[in-house]
């Protein structure tokens, strides 16, 4: 049985760094140093979450986001990649989380137990998800803040649950704009943010220093819980 996380890069420094910080928080790890050592692993039993190097010898490694989405595996991208187009690409072909190198490992060990707390709950489990004093309920499409009902517009409460279906994860603009929009609107950032700032004024204690609905200037919005 493989390691519960897979560390790939062609960077045996880079492994070692990221493993340490895995192992001693207290979870199992298995390194690749290219592409095709990284799917061998990830097919095996007990893999759960890939810690994803863009820059490897044999191929891109956005190019193995979509084999790792199939087999289901939460993946991390860990790179020295920061143009806004290249984190849109991975998150839109299904990355959950991405983070820039030089990194902080203690900031990267989170976002770890995060996504992996996200792949490991139930889908029943986020029927009614709580985050600080607001209360989703995703069936009976209601939301309570410190106790009280909150009136939403349909938009609204559709942006907000698909942020708690994904919650803790980064959604793209584009993600956003087509589920709730449709295909025609994946451009209107505008009708996001605008529903955004709605959401807030109506659920953040402070809409200009929001706790729950974050943003990722250039890239998306997610839901902390």
């Amino acid at each position: 049985m493989s390691g519960q996380i897979l560390i790939v890069d062609d960077e045996a420094a880079i492994r070692r760094l990221v493993r340490g910080a895995v192992e001693r928080g207290g979870l199992t790890a298995d390194e690749a140093a290219n592409a095709a050592e990284a799917l061998t692993y990830a097919r095996r039993p007990g893999c759960e979450l890939v810690l994803l190097d863009l820059g490897l010898p044999d191929r891109d490694g956005i190019e193995l986001i979509p084999h790792l989405k199939a087999l289901d595996r939460t993946v991390i991208v860990l790179t020295a990649r920061d143009a806004i187009a290249e984190k849109v690409a991975a998150l839109d072909l299904g990355a959950d989380d991405y983070v820039v190198k030089p990194f902080d490992t203690d900031e990267l060990l989170a976002r770890v137990r995060v996504a992996l707390r996200r792949h490991n709950s139930s889908p029943a489990g986020h029927d009614r998800l709580r985050a600080g004093a607001v209360e989703i309920d995703l069936n009976e499409h209601k939301v309570w803040r410190d106790g009280e009902l909150v009136k939403l517009t349909r938009k609204e409460f559709a942006l907000l649950a698909e942020l708690t279906r994904h919650a803790g994860k980064l959604l793209t603009h584009a993600h956003l704009l087509r589920t709730i929009w449709g295909d025609g609107h994946v451009e209107d950032v505008a009708y996001l943010r605008v529903a955004i700032r709605a959401l807030r004024l109506k659920l953040e204690v402070d809409a200009a220093s929001p706790s729950y609905l974050m943003n990722e200037p250039g890239i998306g919005y997610r839901l902390i819980v």
